[in-house]
Order: structure tokens, then sequence, then C-alpha cells
């Protein structure tokens, strides 16, 4: 069994979406805890609001179907909602495609966001679609949608679990996992080493400072790039 970690505390959080998410995966690199393969989702996920603050929330896990023809299973909204109001603050709701067809479901649109950003979200993530993107831009404020594509009709909406193991793009993710995404991608951030991440965020992005600043400065050589480059 995984060890429960508390919540952390809001100045971390804060802390941790200064930084965007390519800074914070080569900070997760430093502590040696997984495989630099594992832990982020693949390029079939996009983020639909790349001007936006980076994400950072804990995640509520469901699965749904809305592409079933004939569907007159119950939607399971309400679970959902249960499940974000009870969860840890900030939330991300990450859903599941299970079912029919993947590339013609749809599970939220503005409505969903928006009442997802009043339950305390910050974002949502699927492996399918969602629709309104204007409305959610326009009713939401600092609210960031991870989906595969857009589709345009909502079918028939069906949540089915809700707090399970999930896998978005190639990214398990379990109830409570702490994900940070923006428009170069998604992660998820290791809950043993979250409040030490800041500071190995910052040494990350002043060693890439050092870097650039090198590069336009009278002192570049390419011997001197290759040394600080790691080539062979």
């Amino acid at each position: 069994m995984d060890p429960i970690h508390p919540p952390l505390s809001p100045a971390v959080l804060e802390a941790l979406r200064q930084f965007d998410s390519p800074t914070v995966a080569n900070a997760i690199e430093h502590f040696n805890v997984r495989d630099r393969v594992n832990g982020y989702a693949s390029l079939e996920l996009h983020c639909q609001f790349p001007d936006r603050r980076p994400m950072l929330g804990y995640a509520v896990t469901c699965t749904a179907d809305t592409s079933m023809p004939g569907d007159t299973r119950r939607s399971g909204l309400y679970r959902v909602w249960d499940a974000v109001a009870a969860s840890p603050k900030p939330v991300v709701l990450v859903i599941q495609h299970s079912g029919h067809d993947r590339l013609r479901s749809c599970v939220a649109g503005d409505m969903v966001a928006t009442a997802l950003q009043k339950l305390g979200a910050i974002g949502l993530v699927t492996d399918t679609a969602v629709r309104d993107l204007a409305g959610i831009r326009n009713r939401t404020q600092d609210f960031q949608v991870f989906c595969a594509g857009l589709v345009v009709a909502h079918g028939h909406t069906a949540f089915l679990d809700v707090n399970i193991p999930v896998s978005i793009c190639g990214l398990p993710v379990k109830p409570g996992d702490l994900l940070h995404g923006d428009e170069s991608g998604l992660l998820s951030v290791p809950l043993e080493i979250a409040d030490r991440l800041a500071e190995r965020a910052q040494a990350v992005r002043d060693t890439e400072k050092s870097f650039f600043d090198f590069l336009q400065s009278s002192a570049y050589t390419f011997d001197e790039l290759r040394q600080r480059m790691g080539g062979h």
C-alpha cells in the first residue's frame, strides 16, 4: 500500500506553480525516485489553454463513457461532484474513457468546468474529448483543461467508477496524486519529495540561465559547449 501523505501547505503548492512543467520534470530527476521515462503523459494529451498558469492539484479520478448508442445508464455525475467536494484542494478531475468509442466521447463542456471550479477544482484532465472551449475560457479563471481533442456533442453521459486508479495517455494516476501541467504537457509529482522540489527547480532554472548567458557571452567556445552539454 502506498504511504499516505498529508496535503501540502498552500505556500509549497504556490511555490511549485511558479515553475513550468519541464523545469519541474528536470527537478524530479535529481531525486532518483523513478525512471526518467515514467511519470508523464504522451503527446496525445493536449493543453487547451497554454497562456494560463501551470496547473497543480490533487487528482480525483473517474471513468466515463458518452458514446454508447441508446445508453440509458444514470449519468453518475453527482458521485463525481461529491468526490471533488470531499478531496483536498485544489483538485484536478481526471477522467479516463471506458466504453464504446473514445474518439466520439465528450466528457465535459463549459457547464461542467465552471461547476468544477466552484467546487475547488483547478483543472480537468481526460484522454478523450471536451467541448465549449470559448465558454470555459470566458467563464473560468485560472482553470486548465488537458484532453486528447474536441468533440462537439455530449452524447449519452455515464460516469462509471470514481476514485480508482486510471491511466491517461500513458500516465498512471491514482486518487490523491499531485499533478503539474502546462503547455508542454502533464506530469505527476511524487509527494514524498514535493516539499523539496521548488528549491531544486530554482537550481534547475539558475543552471539553465547560466547556460544561456554563456551562449551569448564572449566566453563561448565549441569545446566548452560540448563539456556543458555532456557531449561525447
